[in-house]
């Protein structure tokens, strides 16, 4: 059986966790367009939240939050879609 002495044992682990961290990036796909969208859909929710607050808008303030929660979804299901292929 091969003895390994800690000091080669660390630097293996270290480059084996550096592969693995890099591979981990690589699958990760830069998306700029729609993560702005995200974000801008994520700021609408918040507003359209605190004007779900403030006052009614004859049930269409409920309606428009739903929606943009499912655009949120949906767009969080494409980054996901687009990370994994």
């Amino acid at each position: 059986m091969a003895k390994f002495s800690t000091k080669s044992v660390i630097v293996g682990a270290v480059l084996l966790g550096a592969a693995i961290g890099g591979m981990g990036t690589a699958l990760a796909v830069y998306q700029p367009h729609t993560q702005a969208a995200l974000q801008f859909l994520q700021q609408a929710l918040a507003e359209l939240q605190i004007a779900d607050r403030d006052r009614s808008h004859g049930g269409h303030d409920g309606k428009a939050t739903a929606l943009v929660e499912a655009a949120i979804t949906e767009v969080n299901l494409a980054i996901a879609y687009r990370d994994s292929h």
